[in-house]
């Protein structure tokens, strides 16, 4: 299966469904606003947005958060000036909801609950929508993200600029996008960055729980491991993991969005929501338990990080455990394994990052990544 970004892999355009409420319970819907606090005057507030050092700062593309492929046809085929004649000519018409839009939402839920719990704290997720659009499209963009009861104060609007200069200004902890380029640009600045995906089909998830899965090596970890492996085989894969059992793994690109994952789980944990803690993270990973699994283990304990649940796979495929974790989103860096997420409706984003990106094709770009 060969992808390109945020394209329906089934090659069919559908409109991403958000599942309505469930059980009766108003907490954490996607289809109800937020009640905040009133104002003086009795009228009802938003609440401020936290200051980017304080936040866990999550920068989203406009084409990954909403479904754009129609506009990148016109922009691709009748070029930047009949693209933002037609944006203005459909600026009250809302964009769809693209492949990120689950995992914003859920981050949405999550601050929600952080609200209740810690009312002045600024330790929450922050959301930067980043394009590389003129501002003339941003009246759409603003309109769009009212019509889904989003809320994202934060705009960069780049005119066709590179936004990476002002993801590290807004200390930006996650960047997705379906620029593979800017992904990897993103990574060479250590950012945390990935490529997003649609699948041609897309499984519910939660709407009270933020779901995050993880490859290891070369997402959390290093690749080099993967180096190991892909130049000497399996068995001095094995042979160097037991060699170096005790030998710490060095961080990976993504070891600082889990480590800040955590820090907001600690908030949860302290306030007694271990058991209902609305975020929850997974290791999805090809080593084997016992024989390359200890190091892994090991390593995140040293770093003082908890994962909730890990799956060590010893080679099986990765889709069927995704289809029942249902994760938000899935990092990989591998696409082999992107595809495998996204036939089962993961959403997956692929982490261009290490040994595995001489046999990865490179991703088309556009506008408004």
């Amino acid at each position: 299966m060969s992808l390109d970004a945020v394209q329906v892999m089934s090659g069919q355009v559908k409109e991403l469904k958000v599942p309505p409420p469930s059980n009766g319970d108003s907490r954490g819907s996607w289809e109800e606003k937020e009640e905040f606090d009133r104002d003086h005057l009795g009228l009802s507030t938003k609440p401020k947005p936290p200051k980017p050092e304080n936040a866990v700062t999550v920068a989203v593309s406009s084409r990954v958060l909403f479904r754009t492929e129609r506009e990148q046809k016109v922009f691709e085929q009748e070029g930047v000036e009949e693209y933002l004649r037609d944006q203005i000519a459909h600026e009250d018409e809302p964009f769809a909801p693209g492949p990120a839009f689950p995992f914003v939402k859920a981050l949405e839920t999550v601050n929600g609950r952080l609200r209740e719990l810690y009312p002045q704290s600024e330790e929450l997720f922050d959301i930067v929508l980043v394009t590389y659009n003129h501002a003339h499209v941003g009246i759409r963009l603003i309109n769009t993200i009212n019509h889904h009861n989003l809320f994202i104060e934060r705009f960069c609007m780049t005119g066709g600029s590179s936004p990476i200069g002002y993801l590290k200004a807004w200390h930006t902890n996650l960047y997705l996008s379906a620029d593979a380029e800017k992904v990897r640009e993103a990574l060479a600045e250590g950012i945390a960055a990935a490529t997003m995906f649609m699948p041609g089909k897309q499984t519910e998830v939660s709407e009270s729980q933020l779901r995050v899965a993880f490859d290891g090596d070369a997402v959390l970890f290093s690749d080099e491991s993967e180096r190991i492996f892909k130049a000497h085989g399996l068995d001095k894969f094995f042979e160097h993991e037991r060699a170096n059992e005790d030998t710490l793994l060095d961080h990976g690109p993504l070891k600082g969005f889990l480590e800040a994952l955590g820090k907001l789980q600690k908030k949860f944990y302290a306030k007694g929501h271990r058991l209902d803690c609305p975020i929850r993270t997974y290791l999805v990973t090809a080593r084997s338990a016992a024989s390359s699994g200890i190091r892994a283990l090991k390593t995140l304990r040293a770093w003082g990080l908890e994962i909730d649940e890990a799956l060590f796979l010893a080679g099986a495929p990765k889709g069927p455990m995704l289809e029942k974790i249902r994760p938000h989103i899935y990092f990989d860096d591998q696409m082999f394994h992107v595809e495998g997420a996204a036939e089962v409706g993961t959403i997956a984003a692929h982490v261009p990052y290490g040994i595995a990106q001489k046999h990865n094709p490179k991703q088309k770009a556009g506008v408004g990544k």
